[in-house]
This record gives C-alpha cells, sequence and structure tokens, in this order.
C-alpha cells in the first residue's frame, strides 16, 4: 500500500535490463512508489514470471495486460492496408506497438491516481520520442520520466549496476543485445551489431533459417485478403494474430524476412538495426501485388506518396494525431476493392509472387492478349499516340529547335 503522502509513477515493465534496473532507481531518486505495467502484445513468453519478477524487486503494484489482438486489429491492420515500409525496409514493428503501450499506460496512471509514468528508452532511440509524444497527446498533466536517458550510465555499467544489487537481467555483457518482439517482427541491436561492415553473427536470429539452410524445396502460400486486410491462409480463415503467427512460421523456415537497415534515427543519427519480420515481409509484398490488380495507375501513385508520408507518422511517433486519422480516411477507401488472393513462392530467403486473382480485377485477358480473342483495337493507337505527343512536339517545334550543341559539348542559344 501506498505511503500517505507518496507520488505513485507507473512504469512500463518489460523485465529487460533497463526496467528492471528502473524500478529501483526510481524509487531511490524520486521517492515515488512504483507501480509497474507490462503490455503483451505478442512476444513476452511469461507475463506472469514478468509481473512477480516486478514485485520481488520492489514495486508496490505490478500489472499485466494481454493486448495482443488489439495490436493486430487496430495498429499492424492499418499499417498493412497503407503500405507502411519506413526507408522501404523495416515494417515498423516496434514502432507500431509503442503509442498502444502509451496509451494502455497513461490509462492505468489515470485508475490508480498516479502523477508521472516511466519508460525505459534511451536518450540517442526514438522510443522515447513515441512514448513521450503519446502520453503528451493521452495524458499532458503527467509527468514524463525516462530512467534510462537521465541515468548517465553505459549499458555495461548498467549491467553491472544490476549485479551490485542483485536485479536478475537476460543480458551479458559478451552478448549484450536490446531485443524487442512482437508478431509483427522482432528487433536487434547493440553489440558488435553496432560495427556496419561486420556481418551479423548467425546467432542473433530466433525467427528465420539461414537461406542457405532453408529447404531445398519452394513451399507455397496462399494468402486472402478483404479490404486490404489478410484474412486467410491457403483456403482456410483465421484471426489475424493467428494468421501472422502461422506465415512467420512458414516464411521463416524458409528464411525469409531478415532485414539488415541502417536508418535514419528520428533523433539526428544513424543507426545500424537488425530485423526478422517473415510474416510482415510476404503479406506487404502480397499486398501490393493485390493492390497493383485492384487499383488505376492514378491510385496506385499516389498511394505510394501517402504509405511513405503515413511510415513516417509511426516511425516519428505521430500516431494519435488528426494528420493520421485524416490519412486513414483515404486509405480505407483506397482499400474498397483490395479483395482476392495472392500466391507466393517462398524459397531459400526468397519470396516471389506468381498469382493473384480478385472479383475486382482492372486486369482484362481479352484486352491485354496477343491471341485470338483480342479485342483491343490497335487502329486507336496511332491517333492516340499524336494526340499524347502534341505538347512534346510544340514545344519542340517552338523553343527545342533554337537550341543547338556548343564546342565543346555545351549547349548554348543559337544565333
Amino acid at each position: 500500500m501506498a505511503r500517505k503522502g507518496k507520488q505513485k509513477v507507473v512504469l512500463a515493465y518489460s523485465g529487460g535490463l533497463d526496467t528492471s534496473v528502473a524500478i529501483k532507481w526510481l524509487a531511490d531518486n524520486y521517492k515515488m512508489d512504483v507501480i509497474t505495467l507490462c503490455v503483451n502484445i505478442g512476444g513476452v513468453k511469461d507475463v506472469e514470471g514478468i509481473r512477480q519478477k516486478a514485485l520481488k524487486l520492489g514495486a508496490l503494484k505490478s500489472f499485466a495486460v494481454d493486448s495482443r489482438d488489439e495490436f493486430i486489429d487496430d495498429y499492424v491492420f492499418k499499417a498493412i492496408k497503407a503500405d507502411a515500409l519506413y526507408e522501404g525496409q523495416y515494417p515498423l514493428a516496434t514502432a507500431l506497438g509503442r503509442p498502444l503501450m502509451a496509451k494502455l499506460l497513461v490509462d492505468l496512471a489515470h485508475m490508480e491516481g498516479a502523477s508521472a509514468v516511466a519508460h525505459g528508452s534511451t536518450g540517442k532511440g526514438n522510443d522515447q520520442v513515441r512514448f513521450d509524444v503519446s502520453v503528451l497527446a493521452l495524458g499532458p498533466e503527467l509527468k514524463i520520466i525516462a530512467p534510462a536517458r537521465e541515468w548517465g550510465m553505459t549499458r555495461d555499467e548498467t549491467i553491472e549496476y544490476a549485479h551490485k544489487y542483485k536485479i536478475p537481467v537476460p543480458v551479458k555483457a559478451s552478448r549484450p543485445y536490446s531485443i524487442d518482439e512482437n508478431p509483427w517482427g522482432r528487433s536487434i541491436e547493440c553489440g558488435i551489431l553496432e560495427d556496419p561492415w561486420r556481418e551479423p553473427p548467425e546467432d542473433i536470429y530466433e525467427w528465420t533459417k539461414s537461406p542457405s539452410e532453408a529447404p531445398d524445396r519452394p513451399e507455397y502460400v496462399e494468402i486472402g485478403f478483404e479490404a486490404g486486410v489478410p484474412v486467410s491462409l491457403n483456403g482456410k480463415v483465421m484471426e489475424g494474430l493467428a494468421l501472422i503467427e502461422k506465415l512467420n512460421v512458414m516464411a521463416g523456415r524458409n528464411g525469409i524476412g531478415r532485414i539488415d537497415h541502417l536508418e535514419s534515427r528520428l533523433v539526428g543519427i544513424k543507426s545500424r538495426e537488425n530485423y526478422e519480420a517473415p510474416a510482415a515481409t510476404v503479406i506487404l509484398k502480397s499486398h501490393l501485388a493485390l493492390e497493383a490488380m485492384t487499383m488505376s495507375r492514378h491510385q496506385l501513385r499516389f498511394k505510394e506518396r501517402v504509405a511513405q508520408e503515413y511510415s513516417d507518422i509511426i516511425y516519428n511517433g505521430l500516431w494519435f494525431s488528426a494528420h493520421r486519422e485524416d490519412l486513414d480516411g483515404y486509405i480505407d477507401s483506397s482499400q474498397r476493392y483490395v479483395t482476392g488472393t495472392v500466391r507466393v513462392k517462398m524459397h531459400k530467403g526468397n519470396c516471389v509472387i506468381v498469382g493473384r486473382k480478385s472479383p475486382h480485377s482492372l486486369y482484362n485477358f481479352q484486352l491485354a492478349t496477343y491471341d485470338r480473342g483480342d479485342l483491343f483495337d490497335q487502329s486507336d493507337s496511332a491517333g492516340f499516340i499524336r494526340i499524347w505527343a502534341l505538347p512534346l512536339k510544340i514545344q519542340a517545334q517552338a523553343q527545342l529547335i533554337t537550341f543547338k550543341p556548343a564546342k565543346g559539348g555545351k549547349k548554348g542559344r543559337s544565333k
């Protein structure tokens, strides 16, 4: 029970190094009662063990919430419909999870009468922005504490601090990777991975086989979509979480989903990030293939711009913004006819689209074929080309004809 007059802080707790150390650090440095919240959006193997660990380390209360379905339905599915892929490589798994965690952190702070919230993000990463901005949007009256960006300890010093106070942590100085995972992807950073010239060692991977050790025979999978959302695998209708988890296994055993990305962080530095995202890799590629069949050229071109903007919104921690909600309106409209099935060939690290079909397909066989049954009137093409080229022809005659190459290969206006 909280001592009279003592303020409370709700800490986003993973059971990892920084947040485990933070329980004692917050109590010592802020003289606050610490309440922990473990949010399981997937990848948390022992939720009850994590909750009990927090209590043993001195937390006043420890809560855990299962938000896996909410994460998939309200965050990942939106990202799929948007084709969100930061810098063309990162499926934004961690970035998508942070606003949901922040929302639940604020909700618990209000419920428990806490005056502050805390998280384990460092002062060099993007997660601090995602947590802080989300909290400022949802609970602006709450104080935000980020121990790892305040205490001034290196990662090795943090490990030593944990050993000094007998705080059990799942990392060692010899293998100091920082890992975050949920069904949409797994991130691995720190240690020898900070050298961008060095090839990632095989021991960092848990979800994917090395492509060289993947099966020799290709594996095929058919993904069904409705209004831009994946709903079935090989004809079997599945809930979102189950579908993604199943596809993670299927694609992972074929060596698909390894990403080595030199990433442009929001805080202005480059960071070498390694990811495993088997299901995300296959689903996003399949979704693009179905869009290519069901959307017009103009829609596709504009959607590419929206995808980049949406990816930046997620990456930069602006999920709880009117801008994102406005884009959701356009994206949902664009997905009305993105329904159908995509067939994918998975083989030794590669996934290739080998088939697609849709009841709303814009592909017309009778117009596309060069064989009998061709309905395309090729005699129309000459007139179309003349009209299409008319502006260029007029400009060439009126302007470009006055330019001639000058001596030395330089161009200048002729006299």
